[in-house]
């Protein structure tokens, strides 16, 4: 696998500091079974950001604030939260508002588009990003759009991703997940230059050709050099998260360890 050699850290040293972070599904089976205890270890393993996946919207306005005095008392934040389009729909918008607001994320990130099916389907569906966005904006928060490999597969001339980007602002965020985007065989870093100042967050997710979603991150075939380097020279990155689909035989907390070990170092 690529990404198994050294580091060649000297060619990877950040340029400027930018927090990195966890996406909380990496560590799932344990959130579920307890929260708090569960943002505890990821923060005393120095991840400073957490991203929060849809069970989220589930909570009451009482949990939330018990969660954002967790995140307080533990010096970690959460910036953006992982969300159907039901939290950006007429009706349930204001509760994503409330609740992301409370826990101290700026952004109501959509990671999946629902059932689309054609290019008009994919318009509309920018149009309802960008018609979120005139809502959020004056709330100092930020929708956006987090894409797997189904957004990068092109439906006659046109992919997706590219609809996404052309038909919403130029403040609705592109998180970039950047596995699913080597898998679908498109290159991060083009896409990285060809938005500038769209990808504020990049889900640091590794895949090798060999083993999958199972490489750690740093391990696997993703091009982390200059992905890095064109987020913090072009992509207007703010924060990083690492997400792990399969942990493995060390178990979650194990792997979610093992990838920031292998951050840390890449970035020394």
């Amino acid at each position: 696998m690529a990404g198994a050699a050294p580091f060649a850290a000297s060619l990877l040293a950040q340029t400027k500091k930018v927090p990195v972070g966890i996406e909380l599904y990496s560590v799932r089976g344990e959130l579920t079974k307890d929260l708090k205890a569960t943002v505890t270890a990821v923060a005393k393993m120095g991840y400073e950001v957490v991203e929060f996946y849809s069970p989220y919207y589930t909570r009451t306005p009482d949990a939330a604030k018990d969660v954002r005095k967790l995140l307080d008392d533990l010096g970690i934040k959460c910036l953006s939260t992982h969300n159907s389009p039901q939290s950006i729909s007429a009706d349930g918008i204001s509760k994503a508002i409330d609740l992301n607001q409370i826990i101290g994320s700026k952004a109501i990130i959509i990671a999946s588009a629902g059932k689309v099916v054609d290019v008009d389907g994919w318009k509309a569906f920018a149009a309802s990003l960008a018609t979120a966005q005139e809502k959020l904006r004056p709330q100092g928060l930020s929708t956006g759009f987090h894409n797997h490999q189904t957004e990068w597969r092109p439906i006659g001339d046109t992919r997706p991703m590219d609809i996404i980007a052309s038909g919403t602002p130029k403040d609705v965020v592109l998180q970039l997940d950047c596995g699913t985007c080597v898998e679908a065989g498109v290159d991060p870093v083009d896409w990285i230059n060809k938005n500038p100042g769209r990808i504020k967050s990049l889900h640091l997710k590794d895949w090798s050709k060999a083993g999958g979603y199972t490489a750690a991150f740093g391990e696997g075939d993703v091009p982390w050099k200059g992905i890095l380097a064109a987020s913090e020279a072009t992509g207007g990155v703010e924060y990083y998260l690492i997400e792990q689909e399969q942990a493995g035989a060390d178990g979650e907390f194990g792997m979610a360890k093992r990838c920031l070990d292998n951050y840390k170092k890449m970035r020394a």
